[in-house]
């Protein structure tokens, strides 16, 4: 089992094209965790902003009686991808992994493997 900075220093260095990951209580919308990011890039003010995007789709999907559970939410800048992957594991409830990826140099179905591992090997 892997702890939070562990978790993220994995997810930083084993993902191509990894610039930025944080562990995010969306209940809250703090940051319990950090890594990478940059001066123009502040991960912790897109962990809240993400917070948002996930308390607006479970309403979405509550208001229209959908039961299935996100597994992830991707969302693709020109050049970037943000991929969003709520914790299903125990003591992960209430929280996410934000991962952001140069999408130059991202593969994308290996990133969602590869973060899906990192979420099964952490401990919260």
């Amino acid at each position: 089992m892997a702890n939070t900075e562990t978790a993220l220093k994995e997810a930083l260095t084993s993902i191509e094209g990894a610039t930025g990951v944080a562990l995010v209580d969306y209940t809250s919308g703090m940051a319990l965790g950090t890594m990478g990011g940059s001066k123009s890039f502040d991960l912790n003010v897109a962990a809240a902003g993400n917070t948002d995007v996930i308390r607006a789709k479970m309403r979405t999907m509550e208001m229209l009686g959908l039961k299935g559970e996100i597994e992830d939410i991707l969302i693709t800048l020109s050049d970037q991808y943000h991929l969003i992957r709520l914790l299903r594991t125990r003591g992960g409830n209430g929280l996410f992994l934000y991962l952001v990826l140069d999408s130059s140099r991202a593969n994308l179905a290996m990133a969602r493997h590869q973060l899906k591992k990192i979420e099964a090997e952490l401990e919260v």
